[in-house]
């Protein structure tokens, strides 16, 4: 098939090699024009403007982006609106809250152009390992993109979820288990780092060892593994955690529909506190015990 890929960030450049290497045709455009022009060396055809992209693609168009959530998609929608015609597809693949896929499909829907919302996991691993794609749309467009998704998914790694908006729901909500998944192998490591077991312990090999036949085994160990191989005590890392806005959806959601989602709040606000370098709420706890109890206060050294 004909595509063209809009983002050419750590996910879009290795989903468009992944095309090019199944025979399919791709055109790529970045905002920085450096990464386009690597991945034509690469086989792909460079655009260098959104408006190449429609005249290098012929009707019925499918133009799959992978772009930050928010207002750079909104933009771009736009853009696309006033360049696409009837018939042709443009496919969000970033990690874009599901309400706003709606509400962009109801918006392209009046012109003809059809849109689908594709949730897209697999990292920077995807490339060889293959995606995990969550599709929300019309179906009849999903069985049109059908050989993409073959492409680049993993064996079994495609599911047509529902309509408008459902791709990016069922991302969503994996991105909040994916929070509290981390989370929970981080106090584990957490318990075993502080133990009296510590200078016995390899986290690697523990890593490795779960792996196999464990309940908890996962390809987040996988990874967990592959990070105290390079750094066996992760003493070369800040212990400053982001997050990239699927969690609060999550949460929001769960308030929203009155459903109880512990874990994953705990492993939001725990990403929350990872950049205090000094929390004023702990403070205050260890004010009122000093107040209530007459506990011990830890002070600041003065400087000299």
């Amino acid at each position: 098939m004909d595509i063209a890929m809009v983002g050419l960030g750590r996910m879009g450049m290795n989903m468009a090699r992944r095309l090019l290497r199944s025979g399919h045709r791709v055109v790529a455009y970045n905002r920085t024009p450096g990464k386009t022009d690597l991945i034509v060396k690469e086989g792909a055809e460079g655009a260098y403007c959104l408006e190449e992209i429609a005249e290098k693609l012929s009707p019925p168009r499918v133009v799959w982006m992978m772009l930050p959530a928010g207002r750079v998609v909104d933009e771009h929608v736009e853009r696309f609106g006033t360049m696409l015609g009837e018939g042709d597809i443009l496919i969000d693949g970033g990690n874009s809250y599901y309400r706003d896929s709606i509400r962009r499909e109801e918006s392209l829907g009046r012109k003809g152009i059809h849109y689908l919302d594709i949730g897209v996991s697999g990292g920077i691993w995807g490339l060889r390992e293959g995606y995990c794609l969550m599709v929300g749309g019309n179906r009849q467009v999903y069985e049109r993109i059908k050989p993409l998704l073959e492409s680049l998914a993993t064996e079994g790694g495609y599911l047509y979820c529902g309509g408008t908006g459902a791709g990016h729901f069922v991302k969503m909500v994996h991105n909040g288990i994916e929070y509290a998944m981390m989370q929970a192998y981080a106090e584990g490591f957490e318990l075993l780092n502080l133990s009296a077991y510590r200078d016995e312990l390899d986290f690697k090999e523990i890593a490795r060892l779960w792996n196999h036949g464990s309940v908890i085994r996962s390809w987040l160990l996988e990874l967990l593994e592959r990070a105290f191989e390079d750094d066996p005590r992760l003493e070369g890392i800040l212990g400053y955690v982001e997050d990239s806005g699927e969690g609060r959806w999550t949460l929001k959601e769960a308030i929203d529909m009155g459903v109880p989602a512990d874990a994953i709040a705990v492993s939001l606000f725990r990403r929350f506190r990872s950049r205090q370098e000094e929390s004023f709420s702990e403070k205050i706890l260890a004010a009122l015990r000093a107040q209530f109890g007459g506990h011990r206060v830890l002070k600041r050294p003065k400087e000299d």
